[in-house]
């Protein structure tokens, strides 16, 4: 979905020819999966970062067009509105100070992007779901100006016949509203962690991510606002799911296999089969021919693009050329700080490494469709769920985080080699968060039950503390 596009309408020849073109791009990869050509200068880490513009009421400021051309700045990019940006960050070798070097690079970077917003009388903001953000700010007005977007637009409501997307959400309280295009999804910001992993583990590493997602969701949760209504720990999720809610291939447009899901399995040989089920459930969206040889995968990776696992394999390319496998961790909402974020990428990094080079193989204890609870009971209810781990207990997930997953994580972090005193910063962080019970998503629910549900004025506390840089287990209310 990076990639811009000259047109927005296509005929039934595009479609054939994007199509003829996947099929051949996919056998592609199965040889390449077979003939183990991915690079082996792995594993490496990086992250983007989803972000908002706001204005000096605390308000969406749809001013992106402006902020990216004077920021100038290829790691700088827009969203799907013109209120969100992207920071992306160079990739580090996932060793020794890898992790503060993410921490440098980001903050260098939010920093010049907050100068840069304030030179347009706007503010920079990161946040699962801003708690400002009303419905009538998603319209088509307010979409950016890249063709693609409204080429996806179109698409997704051809899917559905011209339906407009439900959005329902059972939580604290009850949402149930209808929109008619897909801008439902600028309301979900995230921040999106990186893995290049090696082909020989990589089903490993896809697996451990899929079991490490109910304790990242719980433990990093900020988004339980949307339209004034408190409703899940990380309401994205939910929110996100049913925004661009198109199936596969399964006799209806609205199939059962959904384009943003937790998936349906594990892996099982290869992450082959996650390519293979994205050409044959998932009808193409957005049928771009490119003039491009087939080695470039462009159509492979466009038609991955617009399927959105909550973890995801991604196909990219070393500096010399070589194919590499990333794994892209979807689940994490952006925010509260840099360092919160680099403290949540600590912790996945960590945990994923360990489940992954464990002698018991972690999805051979845990059923996917138990690990699959896990997320969705750890998204609704974060720190206060219950959710079954790999010995088959179900306990409180904040004591499973505490007693078992933090170290493990540490662990994890020891064989990368990843410096002592990082470790100690980050995952120290992690804990405090935990142990105070202090997600970005508590920290909001108790500011509004001591000064009351005016989603401004808690926009405009919760950037004020975002601005001093300290981790959210630290702000107070």
């Amino acid at each position: 979905m990076g990639d811009e596009i000259a047109h927005s309408h296509f005929s039934a020849a595009d479609f054939m020819a994007f199509e003829q073109r996947l099929e051949a791009e996919t056998h592609l990869l199965g040889d390449w999966f077979r003939d183990r050509v991915f690079s082996s200068q792995v594993p490496v880490c990086g992250l983007e970062l989803e972000a908002w513009l706001i204005d000096r009421d605390a308000m969406p400021a749809p001013r992106n067009q402006a902020f990216l051309e004077k920021m100038n700045d290829p790691l700088v990019v827009p969203e799907l509105a013109r209120f969100n940006v992207e920071l992306n960050v160079d990739p580090q070798p996932l060793h020794a100070g890898a992790l503060s070097r993410l921490q440098e690079d980001l903050q260098r970077t939010w920093g010049r992007c907050g100068a840069i917003a304030a030179d347009l009388d706007t503010r920079l903001v990161m946040i699962g779901i801003l708690p400002s953000v009303a419905q009538s700010d998603l319209s088509l007005a307010n979409m950016s100006e890249l063709k693609r977007y409204r080429a996806l637009n179109e698409q997704v409501l051809r899917l559905r016949d011209g339906a407009p997307l439900a959005l329902e959400i059972h939580g604290r309280e009850h949402l149930n509203i209808e929109h008619k295009d897909v801008m439902l999804e600028s309301a979900a910001t995230s921040l999106q962690l990186h893995l290049k992993v090696a082909v020989d583990n990589a089903v490993r590493y896809y697996n451990a991510a899929q079991i490490a997602a109910a304790p990242m969701v719980a433990a990093a949760a900020n988004s339980p606002f949307l339209f004034g209504r408190d409703l899940w720990d990380e309401t994205r999720i939910p929110l996100f799911e049913q925004a661009v809610e198109v199936g596969g291939f399964a006799g209806a447009s609205r199939g059962p296999v959904r384009r943003v899901s937790f998936g349906t399995g594990y892996a099982k040989e290869s992450l082959f089969e996650c390519f293979v089920e994205n050409q044959q459930h998932f009808p193409v969206l957005l049928p771009i021919v490119f003039d491009a040889a087939e080695k470039d995968m462009r159509h492979v990776r466009l038609h991955n693009g617009t399927i959105w696992r909550w973890n995801r394999p991604l196909i990219g390319y070393d500096d010399n050329g070589t194919p590499h496998l990333r794994i892209e961790h979807r689940v994490l909402p952006a925010g509260p700080t840099v360092v919160d974020s680099i403290a949540s990428a600590a912790f996945f990094y960590g945990l994923v490494h360990a489940l992954a080079m464990r002698d018991t193989v972690p999805e051979y204890e845990l059923p996917f469709a138990t690990a699959r609870d896990n997320f969705y009971a750890a998204a609704r209810d974060g720190l206060d769920a219950q959710i079954t781990w790999l010995d088959g207990r179900r306990l409180p997930v904040q004591t499973l985080l505490l007693d078992q997953l933090i170290p493990l994580a540490r662990y994890g972090l020891g064989l990368l080699e990843i410096d002592a005193q990082d470790r100690d910063l980050y995952l120290g962080i992690v804990k405090d968060r935990i142990r105070n019970a202090c997600t970005g998503c508590n920290w909001q629910r108790a500011w509004v039950a001591r000064h009351g549900r005016d989603m401004q004025a808690l926009t405009e506390a919760y950037y004020e503390r975002q601005q001093r840089g300290e981790p959210v287990h630290n702000w107070g209310s």
